[in-house]
């Protein structure tokens, strides 16, 4: 299937300057050197599309860009995306994120900012922009929505991607989430927390966090990924829900994972393949990023490494009367 027939397209409503220290420990009221110090373009959109670039997948990207540390976003970007990323320049800043990755005792501190405010007509104009680019392919909306703009733009978006036979793919949170899934995007991650304020309850095992994708899932969307952490994924679709473990992998950051998750189960499906290899090859991903350090992701070389083979098992959920009550 070619590009044409299959596109890729990333909303990247939010992006972010990240930046990394790696220090030996955290010390109150004193001024601490950094081992080491990670420049990158970021932000979860962002990232996705480095990731699918990664995976040498043309994906387009649409973005907003602010003030002089948007500049040095994009000289940090580069040429990555090359003429496959559309920018909207706005007032004020892009955001700055923060990671302090600590030795003593292992630690990963994380500060975001909040970002510039949007105009409502370059929302227009970004929205209508990606929605043309997009077309009948697959469009990823992930993140956190920026100043300005309004709760229910995923929603919108999505309703609109489903009128051009797309197929949306939706990784947030709060309000936005819970909007976007009354669309029915074709794809939705969650990680465990938010799976947990969705559903008002706690999800301590893998049954648990399988029961309820399951119920997500049949409210009208095809696949519904739960990330794990160190336990790996779980993804449900209309078939069976199926459990990835994560490989063993010296940790070095999770910022990214679920970004690489993502990532990963796009390309998969993309080339046409089924549920569980779409899990296998995210939860590898994913799992790859974690073993970089700061927000650096994982690189295409790694993934076919003999220590990320990884096995898909099928989960089977018994249906617990009280509780669907």
């Amino acid at each position: 299937m070619n590009e044409r027939q299959n596109p890729v397209s990333v909303l990247a409503l939010n992006p972010a300057v990240d930046i990394s220290y790696v220090i030996s420990q955290l010390l109150e009221y004193q001024k601490v050197r950094a081992e080491k110090t990670l420049y990158h373009p970021g932000g979860n959109g962002i990232n996705i599309a480095r990731g699918l670039t990664e995976l040498e997948v043309a994906v387009h990207c649409c973005s907003i860009i602010a003030g002089e540390s948007g500049d040095l976003f994009l000289k940090l970007l580069g040429d990555t995306l090359a003429d496959r990323h559309k920018w909207y320049r706005v007032t004020g800043e892009t955001r700055l994120n923060t990671t302090v990755l600590t030795h003593n005792p292992p630690g990963q501190y994380e500060i975001t900012s909040v970002g510039p405010e949007i105009p409502h007509e370059v929302l227009e104009k970004i929205c209508d922009g990606f929605l043309e680019i997009a077309g009948d392919g697959i469009a990823v909306l992930s993140g956190q929505l920026p100043p300005g703009v309004p709760d229910n733009t995923y929603k919108t978006l999505i309703e609109r991607i489903n009128q051009q036979g797309g197929r949306a793919v939706l990784d947030s949170h709060s309000e936005v989430l819970k909007l976007g899934l009354e669309a029915k995007p074709w794809l939705v991650r969650f990680n465990r927390h938010i799976l947990e304020m969705s559903m008002l309850r706690r999800m301590d095992t893998i049954e648990d966090v399988a029961h309820a994708a399951q119920q997500i899932q049949q409210g009208g969307i095809e696949y519904v990924c739960v990330s794990l952490g160190d336990q790996g994924a779980v993804l449900a679709d209309s078939n069976n829900i199926y459990h990835c473990e994560a490989p063993k992998v010296h940790k070095q950051s999770t910022v990214g994972c679920g970004d690489s998750l993502v990532t990963g189960m796009v390309a998969a499906a993309r080339k046409g393949e089924s549920a569980a290899a779409m899990l296998r090859f995210g939860v590898v991903c994913a799992s790859a990023t974690a073993s970089h350090p700061g927000t650096e992701l994982f690189n295409r070389d790694e993934l076919e490494s003999g220590t990320m083979d990884v096995e898909v098992t099928k989960v089977e959920v018994e249906v617990d009367a009280e509780r669907e009550t």
